[in-house]
């Protein structure tokens, strides 16, 4: 096995990195160094938990030499807030012996604090989209020293809608630098932007696309609705002793709500929320309290929870299943069973939901082991008003077609001629229309 000593690291990055407690690089970090140092752009497509953070840090930290000047010279960019905040807390860590200047904008934060800081200057520069651009329009930041560039979770950013902002960016950069990409998983519209924007990408693709982590059982209950599936999430929590730190998915934000609603009564002190509409605060407070064991459970969204470095994490239960996108499955289940240790991935199943298990067991030629509901878990008929299917209202009268007239000039019947004579110049038109369709009509006999 290779050790970061096989790198060619910096004394400083050793220095970090024994402090921390690594030694051993993950496949995706001993690959992507070569590639990232010999100033290629390059691709890394591989799994959440495999170091993807370090895998561009540590090159891009080795050939950043010091500098006094104002503008930024690398641009990591990331969707969420929670990302700028987990790769900011990383440079700082691999920092530690170094004199670099990093910064982490997002919105929702003081940008007059943040200008002043861009101002002060920097080296490295982590942004989510919106906030990046908003400080280059006010002329705060400029790009034009940018020589690397990272996109970290391209594809989550281009579902979130960030398409525009992102463009804006690409062109404002100097058409000299070099392109880095990190993600899970890539779909077409990623692979476009690859193609109109880098230049013969080296791509870092570990495993293949879909296939599930070895360390992960994983396993899925057919449940018949929400409020079912609420009670045996309550069953399981009242149960399974091993239940020590669990992160639930769902599928949006209000259903999140509905659910902690739901368990509040009896579980307030052990669950956290988090999805767009909570403030930062609230975010931040949620995934601390998780991360450091006060709560045993962490429910969110997926676009909330993507990048997030969530240690130890022994479930993950998937409320809903994926919308759209088998690959969100891989990438839900990929937040357990790291670093060695074996991790539980159980899904809550609906008839509705039964098509997207297929498919998901299709990409990863692997069938999801089906357990029977528990005796005590209650099976309710009640429904939520999304699962009550909708009723036609027989009262309504059918609307009848209109038919197509077979001629130019066609007499209508008796109930179809309107009452409503209108004004006096549209009188003389239809009379006008009427006399030319009576001469018509004598020249024809």
């Amino acid at each position: 096995m290779a050790s970061f000593k096989d790198l060619n690291l910096s004394k400083p990055l050793l220095n970090a990195l024994s402090d921390i407690g690594f030694e051993n690089p993950t496949p995706i970090q001993e690959k992507s160094f070569p590639i990232i140092m010999s100033g290629r752009d390059a691709v890394g497509i591989a799994q959440t938990g495999t170091g993807k953070t370090f895998a561009y840090l540590l090159p891009i930290l080795r050939q950043l030499s010091y500098s006094e000047q104002r503008s930024p010279r690398v641009l990591i960019v990331v969707p969420t807030r929670e990302l700028v905040v987990q790769v900011v807390s990383e440079i700082e860590k691999l920092s530690k012996y170094m004199r670099v200047r990093y910064l982490g904008v997002y919105g929702a934060s003081n940008i007059n604090i943040q200008k002043q800081q861009v101002y002060d200057g920097l080296d490295v520069l982590v942004a989510t989209p919106g906030r990046l651009v908003d400080l280059t329009l006010s002329r705060t930041l400029q790009l034009s020293s940018i020589q690397k560039l990272v996109i970290d979770e391209v594809d989550e950013m281009l579902n979130l809608g960030f398409r525009p902002q992102l463009i804006k960016i690409l062109e404002l950069l100097p058409e000299r630098r070099q392109n880095l990409m990190f993600s899970a998983t890539l779909n077409e519209d990623v692979e476009m932007m690859i193609e109109n924007y880098f230049k013969k990408p080296e791509y870092i693709e570990l495993i293949s696309r879909g296939t599930p982590l070895d360390k992960i059982i994983q396993q899925a209950y057919h449940v018949p609705n929400f409020y079912t599936k609420v009670n045996l999430l309550e069953f399981l929590l009242q149960t399974e002793k091993d239940f020590t730190k669990v992160l639930l998915f769902v599928k949006n934000k209000k259903i999140a709500d509905d659910i902690y609603k739901e368990l509040e009564s009896e579980f307030s002190e052990d669950i956290g929320v988090i999805h767009s509409n909570k403030s930062q605060p609230q975010r931040f407070s949620a995934v601390k309290q998780f991360d450091e064991g006060s709560h045993r459970m962490l429910i969110a969204t997926d676009v909330i929870a993507r990048g997030l470095d969530l240690k130890d994490v022994t479930h993950v239960i998937n409320f809903d299943m994926p919308v759209k996108d088998p690959n969100v499955y891989i990438h839900r289940i990929g937040r357990t069973g790291r670093a060695d240790k074996t991790g539980i991935a159980i899904s809550f199943i609906t008839k509705a939901e039964q098509a997207m298990q297929k498919e998901v067991e299709t990409l990863m030629n692997k069938k999801i082991q089906l357990l029977d509901l528990p005796e005590d878990v209650e099976i309710t008929e009640n429904l939520t008003q999304d699962e009550k299917p909708v009723k036609r209202d027989k009262s309504l009268k059918k609307i009848p077609k209109i038919a197509t007239p077979s001629g130019a000039f066609h007499e209508k019947k008796e109930k179809n001629k309107k009452e409503n004579k209108g004004g006096k110049r549209r009188q003389e038109n239809l009379k006008r229309i009427a006399d030319k369709r009576n001469r018509a009509k004598s020249s024809n006999k």
